[in-house]
């Protein structure tokens, strides 16, 4: 297994939020600042990393039966204790998140990480998967936040830019989705991602066989 493939899968190819489309409340709640977008995907990034961890060490402890309530405990007291850091030592930062920072506990991007990876995987792979996808996440808010910011409120990171004029469109959920739709589509054109293709028989490699069989039936 190649730890390093694990780490970047998550940051553009498998990117949770822009590729696989989770995580959509918080993206579009909180990144109508740049600092916001970046607390909110590190706060997520912390709780990842050490869920999948943990789950990664007692997978083969954990009954299956009651295993989505135990993911649940540990994720919820990983978020637990992030709060009373950022409420202690960011207060800021901790009221802009406000009741978004609670719901990381049923972030499904954490739920379907332990799911299909950390329950599955070694604890190295699965710190690596965590750490990928957080900071992919983190990525894809901070992208978010910045054009938002910018262009919503003529400033970046708290930081005034004179020769913008803001557009408050763009901090408004409508905004929201259309910076959202355009940074999707960017990464997908990164990624070498191509459209749907056409279905019919013209593109299927059983079309000729398919044909001599129905041929043969109306015969």
């Amino acid at each position: 297994m190649s730890y390093w493939k694990e780490f970047t899968k998550g940051l553009i190819k498998e990117n949770p939020n822009l590729v696989g489309l989770l995580g959509m409340c918080p993206t579009l709640a909180v990144t109508t600042q740049a600092v916001n977008g970046i607390g909110m995907g590190l706060a997520t990034t912390f709780v990842l990393l050490g869920s999948n961890i943990v789950i990664s060490l007692l997978r083969n402890v954990i009954p299956k039966s009651v295993k989505l309530p135990c993911y649940i405990v540990i994720i919820a007291g990983f978020v637990t204790l992030i709060s009373f850091l950022l409420h202690g030592y960011v207060p800021d930062l901790y009221d802009a998140l406000g009741t978004f920072l609670n719901l990381i506990t049923v972030n499904c991007i954490i739920l379907g990480r332990a799911e299909m990876f950390a329950c599955k995987n070694k604890v190295i792979p699965s710190a690596l998967d965590g750490l990928g996808m957080g900071l992919g996440f983190t990525l894809a808010l901070f992208l978010m936040g910045s054009v938002r910011e910018i262009m919503g409120s003529g400033s970046w990171m708290g930081i005034e830019i004179s020769f913008m004029h803001p557009v408050s469109v763009f901090v408004m959920s409508a905004g929201g989705f259309f910076v959202l739709g355009c940074i999707i589509a960017l990464v997908n054109k990164i990624a070498g991602k191509k459209p749907p293709q056409k279905i019919g028989c013209a593109g299927c490699p059983n079309a000729s066989v398919c044909k001599s069989v129905k041929g043969g039936n109306e015969e």
